[in-house]
């Protein structure tokens, strides 16, 4: 007789002019202050410079490359902090969409509850890079012990959710209360390394410099990034 219920089964960086003070343009912050100083300095030396030693057009066009290209940069990183904005702002409409629902998250919890002689449990999964041929999932109490241990057998590559039906091995009802479950997963009789992961109720959105962060309420916090799986 089965004891768990598979869910879900799919598969700025600065830039730095280096030279002698004849090479310098100025020391303006931008590449506005530096097209300022470059044709201040040009005008000046244009006014007294020897006609019979002109200034040296390689200087010019080096000076003049040194303003392009600062005056690149300036704009690539406006270009990148308006993406990132628009990108930050469109995480976080997908984020308060999936308010009420709940998540698949890094995590190695399951919350067992009853009701009248009905035990209720949280889903629980794991996440394996490569296929395994053999694989077991360990159920412990709070102090530790192990109440339940659950063969699943050969599991595909990707995210897999499962649910307890709460009964320990001695096939009484387990306990209300907070339990932990280890994974031992292996191929060819190698052992792999599968990413446990736990169920969270998504509260809410909380916003934050780096992006938004779901507010899993007990679970703490999340960012979209962690999630592996939406449930229902």
């Amino acid at each position: 007789m089965s004891v768990i219920t598979s869910i879900n089964d799919p598969a700025s960086s600065p830039v730095n002019n280096s030279g002698n003070s004849s090479n310098n343009i100025g020391a303006g912050s931008s590449a506005q202050d530096l097209q300022d100083n470059f044709l201040t300095l040009l005008v000046a030396q244009l006014k007294n410079q020897d006609p019979t030693n002109p200034m040296d057009n390689s200087q010019l066009t080096s000076q003049l490359a040194q303003i392009n290209t600062v005056s690149g940069i300036e704009k690539l990183n406006t270009t990148l902090g308006s993406i990132s904005g628009q990108i930050n702002n469109g995480q976080s409409v997908q984020a308060t969409s999936m308010i009420g629902h709940g998540v698949m998250v890094p995590g190695s919890s399951i919350l067992v509850g009853s009701d009248k002689d009905k035990v209720s449990t949280t889903p629980f999964g794991l996440e394996l890079e490569r296929a395994s041929d053999t694989t077991t999932v360990t159920i412990s109490d709070a102090t530790g012990k192990a109440v339940k241990t659950i063969n699943i057998g050969a599991q595909t590559a990707g995210v897999h959710s499962y649910t307890w039906d709460g009964t320990q091995d001695d096939g009484t009802p387990a306990p209300d209360g907070n339990y932990s479950f280890s994974i031992n997963a292996s191929s060819n009789g190698e052992q792999m390394v599968a990413t446990k992961l736990n169920y969270a109720m998504v509260a809410g959105v909380i916003n934050d410099a780096k992006g938004p962060l779901l507010d899993l309420g007990v679970r703490g916090s999340s960012s979209l990034g962690d999630v592996r799986q939406i449930l229902g």
